[in-house]
């Protein structure tokens, strides 16, 4: 009882066997700890017992957390952009900034393989400033150089969503970079804005009255319902793409794909679908209305120097304005070649 209130509690435990794992206290306790932050991972509320390969994984993963904490200062990061494209006039409207590491040893490392550690570490939020401040930069260097006007989508972490310093950052971002708030979209995912409600509200306004724009990604894969989704201040929701990998074959993916577009339209909001990579997806989502469209189908994330090759307007007939073009199939192509 804690303050009137009944508290339970969970063990997590690992376990090492002497002399197995150990011939003396410090060894045995080092790995039994090691074992038990497997047993957290793992669901918590369970044990494990210590084994070299379990050691090995855990030295892994301290020497991926030792390089990371160095990538920024080395210059290690990058971003890759994916386009997004505008059902109705079939122009690029937009892009989503995508981070990039590419280790000097290692190569290009997953995100999955180092996203959750950044997060779990708190190096998140130095990154994911990096990844703010260098998507705004470039935007405006594209704009300079006389390419169309276009949004900048980037994802927030959920620990970047938690800072207190977040809406200070925003600012200092968009006044160093010159970057017009509204070309600003900041992607959030419903678990986020779920964990306190009152809060994300709060910021999730504050945000918009910036003139920043707000989208919900993966959306239909969290737990929000409908009477709060309507509170929160967002313009966009991203269709997610394990709903749209299967709509040719999934009767209830493509219910779900609909019930989110009808929904959608209903609450004023622009539809996104993101994943997809199939002619049948492709024709599926125009003709029940979705808005954009993200996936391989038209483009994969690719380097700065290739997005500008594709806005460049000299690529295709003088007769086009620089505002905005098609997608051709000569211009992904020069885009393949370039990248």
């Amino acid at each position: 009882m804690l303050a009137g209130h009944e508290c339970s509690t969970t063990g997590s435990v690992g376990i090492a066997v002497f002399p197995e794992n150990g011939s003396d206290a410090l060894t045995l306790t080092k790995n039994a700890d090691i074992a038990m932050y497997l047993a957290k991972e793992e669901g918590k509320n369970d044990y494990r017992f210590f084994s070299p390969e379990i050691k090995s994984q855990s030295i892994e993963r301290l020497m991926l957390e030792a390089d990371l904490r160095h990538a920024l200062e080395f210059d290690q990061f990058t971003l890759h952009y994916q386009p997004k494209l505008d059902v109705q006039t079939g122009r690029i409207t937009g892009l989503e900034a995508l981070l990039r590491w590419v280790h000097p040893e290692l190569g290009n490392v997953p995100p999955m393989d180092f996203i959750s550690l950044a997060e779990e570490t708190g190096l998140i939020l130095p990154i994911g400033l990096w990844v703010l401040k260098t998507a705004c930069a470039q935007n405006m260097a594209w704009q300079r150089d006389g390419l169309p006007s276009m949004s900048m989508a980037v994802n927030l972490s959920p620990r970047q969503f938690l800072d207190e310093n977040l809406l200070r950052d925003i600012d200092e971002l968009l006044i160093s970079t010159g970057m017009p708030a509204h070309l600003l979209q900041l992607e959030i995912t419903e678990s986020m804005v779920m964990q306190n409600v009152d809060r994300a509200v709060r910021v999730l306004d504050q945000i918009q009255s910036r003139g920043v724009r707000l989208a919900i990604d993966d959306f239909g894969t969290g737990y929000s319902s409908m009477s709060l989704m309507k509170q929160f201040p967002i313009d966009t929701i991203k269709i997610d793409r394990s709903f749209v990998r299967d709509l040719e074959n999934s009767s209830q993916d493509r219910a779900i794909a609909k019930a989110i577009i009808s929904m959608g339209k209903a609450l004023g909001l622009t539809v996104v679908a993101e994943g997809v990579e199939t002619a049948e997806q492709d024709a599926f989502l125009r003709g029940h209305e979705c808005d954009e469209l993200q996936g391989y189908l038209f483009s994969r994330p690719i380097p700065a120097e290739s997005i500008a090759l594709l806005l460049r307007p000299t690529l295709l007939s003088p007769s086009l304005q620089p505002s905005a073009f098609p997608i051709s199939t000569h211009v992904r192509k020069a885009v393949a070649v370039k990248a």
